[in-house]
C-alpha cells in the first residue's frame, strides 16, 4: 500500500488520536499536577479507586488483590501506571512513535476494560471508556500519525534509520504488507475487539441477552465467617457492588434468635463510635466510622468484632445476623454459638 494513502488515513484519524492521547495524559495531569492523588493516606488516592476495582473485574483480579494486599507495591504500581498513562497520551497527541503509543493505549484500555469496565451509575462509564480505547489504539495503529505527526516531521532527519523497515511498526507510514495481507489483518483485528465487546458487555451487564444489570446501583455486602464466642460476635464483611464514589452505610447490626425476636443490637450513634481496634482491615479500602454510621467503602474487605457483655449471657443456640444500611437493605447471615 502506498505512502500516500498512508498520510491521507494517519490524516483522517488526527481527531481520534487528539482526544484519546487526551484522556490518558489528562489522566496524569489530574493526579500530578492538578491535585496529588498519589498520596496513599489522603483522601482521593488513586490506589483506593484501584481497590473499588476489585469485586468483579475479569482476567486481571489476581493482580489487582495482590496490589492492594501489598500497599508499598500498590503506590509503585500507581505511580508507574500513572507515569506510562503521561508519556502515552502525550506521545500519542503529538504522533511520535505512534504505532508503538497505539499498543501503550489498547493495552491502558484493556486493563481498565477488564478491571473496572463493570463500574458506572448512570450508564457503562468504565466499560465505554475501555472498549473505545481499545478500538481506537487498534484503529491508530493501522492508520500511523500521517502528516500531521512528529513522525512525519523528524524521522525524515534521521537519515540512518531510513532502511531500517522494522521501525515503521514502532513509528508510521506505510506497512511492508501487502493489500491482501493487510485486509485480513485489519477484518481479524476488529473481528477480536468485536468478540472482546460482546463478551465483556455481556460478564459486566448482560448486554447481550438476558435481563441488564448494573452493579453500580445500590450497595451489596457480603458477610462471612461470622461466630459467637464469649463476649464477642465477629464476622467479615465484604462490599461487592454499589456506587464507587461513596460507601455503604452501616446503621445497625443485630442478632435474632430462631423466633426472629431481636436479642442483641448496635444503633447508627454506636456504629459511628466503633473501635477502629476491632476493626481489622485487608485491603486499601478501608471500613472505618464515619459521622453517623459504620462506612463501608466499595472493595473493602474487614474482619469486625463486637465485644460486649451482653452476648456472653445469650444461650447455646442458632441465631441471624443483620447487618441494616441507610438505604433500608439488609443483609444476612447465620450464626451458632
Amino acid at each position: 500500500m502506498n505512502a500516500q494513502l498512508y498520510s491521507l488515513t494517519g490524516m483522517i484519524t488526527l481527531g481520534l488520536r487528539l482526544v484519546v492521547g487526551w484522556t490518558y495524559f489528562s489522566a496524569f495531569l489530574r493526579r500530578v499536577v492538578l491535585e496529588n492523588k498519589l498520596i496513599s493516606d489522603a483522601p482521593g488516592y488513586i490506589g483506593e479507586k484501584f481497590n473499588h476495582f476489585l469485586p468483579n473485574s475479569i482476567g486481571i483480579k489476581p493482580v489487582i488483590e495482590y496490589l492492594v494486599l501489598n500497599p508499598n507495591l500498590l503506590w509503585w504500581a500507581m505511580v508507574i501506571f500513572t507515569v506510562i498513562e503521561g508519556i502515552v497520551g502525550l506521545l500519542f497527541m503529538l504522533g511520535f512513535f505512534t504505532r508503538l503509543m497505539s499498543i501503550g493505549v489498547l493495552l491502558l484500555a484493556g486493563g481498565i476494560l477488564l478491571g473496572s469496565g463493570w463500574l458506572g451509575t448512570t450508564c457503562l462509564d468504565e466499560w465505554q471508556i475501555g472498549i473505545l480505547g481499545v478500538a481506537a489504539g487498534f484503529t491508530v495503529f493501522l492508520a500511523g500519525g500521517g502528516l500531521f505527526s512528529l513522525d512525519h516531521v523528524l524521522l525524515p532527519k534521521f537519515t540512518f534509520l531510513k532502511d531500517q523497515d522494522w521501525l515503521v511498526w514502532l513509528t508510521s507510514g506505510a506497512l511492508p504488507l501487502s493489500e491482501k495481507v493487510f485486509s485480513k489483518f485489519t477484518v481479524l483485528g476488529a473481528g477480536v475487539i468485536l468478540l472482546l465487546s460482546l463478551y465483556t458487555n455481556q460478564v459486566f451487564h448482560h448486554g447481550v441477552w438476558g435481563p441488564l444489570h448494573n452493579k453500580s446501583v445500590k450497595p451489596i455486602v457480603e458477610i462471612s465467617d461470622a461466630s459467637l464466642t464469649n463476649t464477642n460476635l465477629a464476622f467479615t464483611v465484604y462490599r461487592v457492588e454499589g456506587v464507587d464514589v461513596y460507601g455503604s452505610f452501616l446503621i445497625g447490626i443485630s442478632l435474632k434468635n430462631e423466633k426472629g425476636e431481636t436479642v442483641f443490637e448496635k444503633g447508627a450513634e454506636e456504629l459511628a463510635h466503633f473501635p477502629e481496634g476491632q476493626i481489622y482491615n485487608r485491603y486499601v479500602a478501608k471500613v472505618k466510622p464515619g459521622k453517623h454510621s459504620l462506612v463501608i467503602p466499595l472493595g473493602a474487605k474487614a474482619e469486625l468484632v463486637v465485644n460486649d457483655e451482653e452476648i456472653s449471657q445469650l444461650p447455646t443456640g442458632n441465631y441471624t445476623l443483620v447487618l441494616i444500611d441507610i438505604s433500608g437493605t439488609i443483609w444476612e447471615q447465620p450464626v451458632t454459638k
